[in-house]
C-alpha cells in the first residue's frame, strides 16, 4: 500500500444491492441513485460506473459540481437531477447538457427561463413543493406563479418531475406528519393537473419512504443510503424483516477502509499517550501509530473509544485522535510489525468493524460518518472474480 489509507469498493455488493432494490421496488418505478456528498463517501467517479453497469439509469445530486462529475463518469447519457445548489453562471452549462434541476422558488425559474430563451432551447425542471418539511419548496402561491410562467413559456420549459421531500420517513414518530405531507402533495398535484401540466415523474420517496410507505413510490424513488448497503434506521430494517422467515440483512456493505501500521512504540506505566492528559498508561503497553485522523474522516469523538482490526484482533484507539494519526493499543499483539494491515471499516477474516460502530460510539449518523470520509483518500474497486 503506497497511500496512508485506501477505501475499497466491492463490486459484488453493488450488484447485490441494486438487484435487491429493483426487485422490491418493482420494474415500473425508476430508481434514481442519490450520489451527493461524493456518493456518500464512496467516490462519485468510482461508484457511478458500477451503478450504471448494473442498470441504474437516473442520478440525483445536490450541486452543479456533483452533476458534472456524474456526467463525466457515465459511459452513456442518463438523466442527472440537481436537487440543490446551482449558481446563475452555471445555469447555461446545465441547460446545454440537458441536466435536470429542482425549482423550489420562482426566482430560479425566472433565471433559468431567461437563459433558455437566450439559447433558444428547453429547460428540464422538477417542481419541488413545500408540504411540511419547511426546508425548500414552492408554497401554493409560488406554485401558481410558476404555473403561470410555465403556461406562458411552453416552448422553453419541460416539467419532467413534481416532487417533495418527506420529513423523516425512517421513524414511526413522524408518521402523522408524513401522512399530512402526502395529502398536501396530492392536493398540489391536483392544482398542476387542473392547469393541464402533466409531469413525467411524480417522486417523493427516499430509501426509508420507499419501504415504509410503498404507496409513496409513485413513478420514481430517490435511493441513497440503501444502495450503499445501509438501512435508513433500525426501525426500517425491523419493519422489513418482521414478517419474513429469513431475518438476515439482504443488503451488503460496499465500502471498506484500510490502513497500515506506520510505527510501533513501547510506553511505560504512568506515561500519557497523545495530546493532553486523556489517556494514562496503567501498565507497560505497546502502541501502533496509524496514518489516519480527523482530516481523513476519523472523528475526534472516537478518541479513547474507537476500535480497529489488526492481525484478526480488535484493538482500541487510545488518546486523542490527531489530524493525521491515531494510536492503538497493540499490547496483545507481540508479533505486530510496521506495515501490518489495519482495518478501519470492513472485514478481516471473521471479524468486522461496521460504520454503525462509529455512529454508536460517536453519536454520528451512518450518513455523517460516510460523508466525512475525505475525498483525498484513494478509492479502488474490488472487481468481481
Amino acid at each position: 500500500m503506497t497511500e496512508s489509507s485506501i477505501i475499497s469498493l466491492d463490486e459484488e455488493a453493488v450488484q447485490n444491492n441494486v438487484a435487491f432494490l429493483k426487485k422490491k421496488i418493482g420494474k415500473n418505478v425508476i430508481i434514481s441513485a442519490v450520489v451527493k456528498a461524493n456518493a456518500y463517501g464512496h467516490g462519485i467517479e468510482e461508484i457511478v460506473p458500477l451503478f450504471e453497469k448494473y442498470g441504474i439509469k437516473h442520478y440525483s445530486v445536490f450541486s452543479y459540481e456533483e452533476a458534472i462529475r456524474v456526467y463525466n463518469s457515465l459511459s452513456d447519457p442518463h438523466p442527472i437531477m440537481i436537487m440543490g445548489w446551482i449558481s446563475d453562471e452555471n445555469m447555461i452549462d446545465i441547460i446545454k447538457k440537458r441536466i435536470e434541476f429542482f425549482i423550489f422558488n420562482t426566482e430560479r425559474l425566472q433565471v433559468a427561463l431567461s437563459y433558455a430563451k437566450s439559447l433558444n432551447t428547453k429547460i428540464n425542471i422538477h417542481l419541488e413543493v413545500e408540504t411540511g418539511m419547511n426546508r425548500s419548496g414552492l408554497n401554493i402561491n409560488q406554485l401558481n406563479s410558476a404555473i403561470s410562467l410555465i403556461k406562458e413559456n411552453k416552448d422553453y420549459i419541460d416539467v419532467v418531475g413534481f416532487c417533495t421531500h418527506l420529513a423523516g420517513a425512517e421513524s414511526i414518530s413522524n408518521h402523522s406528519r408524513i401522512q399530512k405531507q402526502l395529502k398536501k402533495y396530492n392536493q398540489l398535484l391536483t392544482v398542476l393537473k387542473k392547469n393541464n401540466i402533466k409531469p413525467q415523474y411524480r417522486h417523493v420517496a427516499n430509501s426509508a419512504a420507499s419501504f415504509v410507505y410503498p404507496k409513496a413510490r409513485m413513478d420514481m424513488v430517490r435511493i441513497g443510503i440503501m444502495l450503499y448497503g445501509f438501512w435508513s434506521s433500525t426501525e426500517v430494517f425491523i419493519q422489513y424483516i418482521n414478517n419474513k422467515a429469513n431475518k438476515t440483512d439482504p443488503l451488503d456493505r460496499i465500502l471498506s477502509w484500510k490502513s497500515q501500521i506506520m510505527s510501533i512504540k513501547d510506553v511505560k506505566c504512568g506515561e500519557f499517550v497523545s495530546y493532553g492528559l486523556s489517556y494514562l498508561a496503567q501498565t507497560n503497553i505497546r502502541t501502533a501509530l496509524i496514518p489516519i485522523g480527523y482530516a481523513s474522516g476519523y472523528s475526534r469523538s472516537l478518541s479513547n473509544k474507537g476500535i480497529i482490526l489488526i492481525q484478526n484482533q480488535i484493538c482500541g484507539v487510545i488518546g486523542v485522535v490527531n489530524m493525521n494519526m491515531i494510536i492503538a493499543d497493540i499490547s496483545n499483539l507481540p508479533d505486530a510489525k510496521i506495515g501490518d494491515e489495519v482495518v478501519v471499516i470492513g472485514k478481516q477474516n471473521g471479524l468486522e468493524i461496521k460504520v454503525s460502530a462509529f455512529s454508536e460510539i460517536s453519536d454520528q449518523l451512518n450518513y455523517e460518518v460516510l460523508a466525512h470520509l475525505s475525498e483525498s483518500i484513494k478509492r479502488t474497486v474490488a472487481n468481481k472474480q
